[in-house]
């Protein structure tokens, strides 16, 4: 397909130039409904933003009769893109680098929309097919996780990887979120010392003997956020810790998961203070067959187009993951959106067109 750079490139300027960090998207919402309702689409808004108090919810889009696939990009930014200044140079785009440039994700919708404008000006025949913007991807896949789908829909592709055009996402790590409050006793640091029960020292002794990072070739761990005490002359009596085991397989991380509950509370028992430990699933991991149609889909896009096929496993999760857990088998396709979430985040132009090619061979009538 012979695209038109200049407005491929002006629909990614105006998108990134929109601010929408997760929960706050409705500003991008609205510019994708304008958009789509000008070329004579109807555009649906569920209910999911109202669970996590953002200001929008998912939006939905059929082409023709919906079809039994979808395209997905999320509307959220991880970090704001507010007075952002875009540098145009000879291959990429980049920002001034006093923000991020916003390619993740506005480059996967900007794409999505350029198709659409460009069949409707042209008269391209495309498929019966479904397209959606989630809103909060970064914010563990809230928006995705919550929406419903038509029951004919099969197969899903993800147009949101930093991986560049040609690789995608056939496989992921799942992710268990872990949140422990260890309750101690609060007491006068300097006269009752004696009295108190240190939670900051409970959590310390828990973790200390802990094994964190990689913990095989198939699995992560970290704690990254612990929060307690209330002042240096009172022995801290709650201590809260975040944290995160990542695995392709399930039932590895609820063994990790399980080790690190042991831990918590031997200590904790040993020491007199109360626990509450939580876990829950962020994500689940997911595995898409070489046989499967959606694997064997993209294989014969890639062909068509001269892009070396590249499947990767990754340790990041997407709203590919909430369409496998639903039962509707997708991938990621890399668009290039590279160092994505810091102010050096950049896309080469040859990789947004490309993406836009990609989507164009998903959706044009066979």
């Amino acid at each position: 397909m012979k695209n038109n750079p200049n407005r491929l490139l002006d629909i990614f300027l105006k998108l990134t130039s929109i601010d929408g960090i997760s929960g706050r998207e409705k500003e991008v919402k609205d510019y994708i409904t304008d958009f789509l309702n000008k070329l004579g689409y109807d555009v649906e808004e569920d209910n999911a933003g109202k669970s996590i108090n953002g200001n929008s919810g998912n939006i939905i889009c059929k082409i023709g009769t919906g079809g039994d696939f979808i395209l997905l990009s999320h509307m959220d930014t991880a970090r704001p893109t507010k007075n952002l200044r875009h540098r145009i140079h000879e291959d990429r785009i980049t920002s001034d680098g006093s923000t991020i440039l916003g390619a993740d994700n506005r480059a996967g919708i900007a794409a999505i929309l350029y198709n659409l404008e460009k069949a409707y000006r042209e008269k391209i025949p495309l498929s019966d097919f479904t397209i959606g913007f989630t809103i909060s991807e970064e914010n563990n896949l809230e928006g995705s996780k919550a929406l419903e789908l038509n029951s004919h829909i099969n197969r899903g592709f993800v147009i949101d990887s930093s991986l560049r055009p040609g690789q995608f996402i056939y496989s992921t790590y799942g992710a268990q979120g872990i949140d422990i409050t260890i309750k101690g006793k609060a007491a006068h640091s300097g006269l009752q010392p004696e009295d108190g029960v240190s939670s900051i020292q409970v959590a310390a002794r828990a973790i200390a003997e802990l094994k964190l990072g990689r913990i095989d070739h198939q699995t992560t761990a970290n704690l990254g956020i612990i929060k307690g005490g209330s002042a240096v002359n009172v022995i801290p009596e709650e201590t809260t810790i975040n944290g995160e085991v990542r695995s392709l397989s399930n039932q590895r991380a609820m063994e990790i998961v399980d080790k690190f509950k042991t831990r918590f509370i031997k200590v904790c028992k040993a020491f007199g203070a109360d626990l509450d430990f939580q876990s829950n699933w962020d994500f689940k991991p997911y595995k898409i067959s070489e046989k499967s149609r959606v694997y064997q889909d993209i294989l014969k896009v890639y062909k068509q187009l001269g892009l070396k096929p590249r499947p990767v496993v990754s340790a990041g999760g997407s709203d590919a993951n909430s369409l496998n857990a639903k039962g509707v088998e997708a991938i990621n396709i890399g668009i290039g959106a590279q160092n994505p979430h810091s102010n050096d985040e950049f896309i080469l132009l040859e990789d947004l067109s490309s993406t836009a090619n990609i989507i164009h061979a998903l959706i044009r009538e066979n």
